[in-house]
């Protein structure tokens, strides 16, 4: 079967994931018998080594073919290709010799064809780069495009008990309507037990298609019984844009990742706070890992003067150029709060604003992603993402390893927040902004 690339879209989303949980202990007892446990432990590994040697000894007399002999003795030479007769003729031994010895019968083969794309882009060493299957292509659209089929709550992994809980809720949603609340724990959905399984797994059981029902089981704290939910699944639209009136006339607006969506969201954000008589903007990009590249390069067009936004170099050393028109420059004070997690897409926003000079940056120095990802479909319906090009910032400076350190470094103060809901960071920037509108006023 011959596959086709097809360039798909650029990508600028981090994912330090981002997912991520479990780990395993393993203790080692010893006591009086450890001398005679030692014996024994040593005289096991002799066998398990003798064994090892037994078997591989069995695997390389019985594979000794002509074209297996052709393999091993040209295996130490590096291949100019990743496909040729001497790898696939080694994948063949490989497969025989599993179908021969390995100790159960019931394999997945597919998951073994998958893990065999996913090795060859693993080896790349980038941790961008990566090969999607067909489900994880559908995943990826959802997440790019900010909309998906389902009932509008937001799904985690506590991390105490392993549990899936619910973990938010849209408003104006399925999940809003029928009162699930943030906290309920998920323990089945559609009557199959959802505990000990991945996030993923528990997501995408509760996603499905439009206009179908999803029976969720959930334990609510104070509550003797379990609760029983019928939902109708719906189309869902993620809020990427959050915004509000602060006293003074201080506009607020998060921006948590660029999706599709978030640019319509950002627009709509602008002209409300405009309306309500906004003097000056906090825009929040902390912890927002990125998105795409069209997305991000329009909201800069909200906000830059005339002039360059971004540009791309490819290994080639081809340069591709994003530019404004500067026709809707953003004249008002503008102070950006960026954290450590402020990154690709995001460090690109604050960097051009930085580099203009038309805004603050106030918080921890960004990620420091500066590379740039392309989605290529493959005609079986997966995909490869991978790194083509670094960017540069209107200044010409690449910050990939590096980040974009903010004009006033403000560290997060976590006790203050969690136990007062007191946001210093943020504090911080309507002060700042509040004395710039003062300036101005008088």
């Amino acid at each position: 079967m011959k596959y086709k690339l097809n360039n798909d879209s650029e990508e600028y989303k981090n994912s330090p994931e981002n997912d991520k949980k479990n780990k395993d202990n393993l203790q080692d007892k010893s006591g009086k018998g450890g001398f005679f446990s030692g014996i024994f432990t040593g005289v096991l590994l002799s066998l398990l080594v003798a064994s090892c040697i037994f078997t591989v000894r069995q695997i390389y007399t019985t594979h000794q073919s002509k074209e297996a002999s052709e393999v091993a003795s040209t295996d130490t030479a590096a291949p100019a290709e990743i496909v040729s007769d001497l790898t696939i003729s080694k994948l063949r031994a490989i497969e025989d010799a599993i179908g021969t010895y390995y100790y159960k019968e019931d394999v997945d083969v597919q998951k073994m064809i998958d893990g065999m794309y996913e090795g060859v882009v693993t080896s790349l060493g980038d941790p961008y780069s990566t090969y999607y299957t067909q489900e994880d292509v559908q995943r990826l659209m959802e997440e790019t495009e900010g909309i998906y089929y389902g009932i509008g709550a937001y799904v985690s992994i506590k991390e105490d008990t392993g549990l899936a809980q619910i973990s938010g809720v849209i408003d104006g949603t399925p999940a809003q309507e029928a009162g699930l609340r943030d906290g309920d724990i998920i323990y089945k959905v559609d009557d199959v037990d959802v505990q000990g399984l991945e996030l993923s797994e528990v997501v995408s059981k509760i996603k499905g298609l439009e206009g179908t029902t999803v029976h969720l089981t959930l334990y609510r704290e104070g509550e003797n019984d379990y609760l029983q939910f019928d939902i109708e699944r719906r189309k869902i639209e993620s809020p990427t844009v959050k915004y509000e009136m602060f006293d003074n006339n201080i506009g607020y607006l998060q921006i948590t990742e660029f999706d599709d969506i978030t640019l319509d969201q950002f627009t709509e954000a602008m002209v409300v706070l405009r309306g309500q008589g906004m003097q000056g903007l906090v825009l929040d990009l902390r912890s927002n890992p990125g998105g795409n590249l069209s997305t991000v390069t329009e909201i800069a067009r909200q906000m830059l003067p005339k002039g360059l936004i971004v540009y791309t170099e490819d290994r080639e050393g081809n340069r591709t150029e994003y530019t404004s028109d500067g026709t809707k420059a953003f004249n008002l004070p503008l102070v950006v709060l960026v954290n450590g997690y402020s990154a690709s897409a995001s460090e690109i926003l604050a960097g051009a604003i930085k580099d203009y000079g038309i805004g603050e940056l106030v918080g921890t120095t960004t990620f420091g992603k500066g590379i740039v990802q392309r989605v290529l479909s493959l005609s079986d319906g997966t995909a490869l993402k991978l790194t083509v090009s670094s960017y540069f910032t209107p200044k010409g400076n690449n910050i990939h390893g590096i980040g974009i350190e903010p004009d006033e470094v403000c560290e997060f103060d976590g006790d203050q927040y969690y136990n007062n809901g007191y946001d210093n960071q943020l504090e911080r920037a309507k002060e700042i902004i509040a004395e710039k509108i003062a300036s101005v006023t008088n």
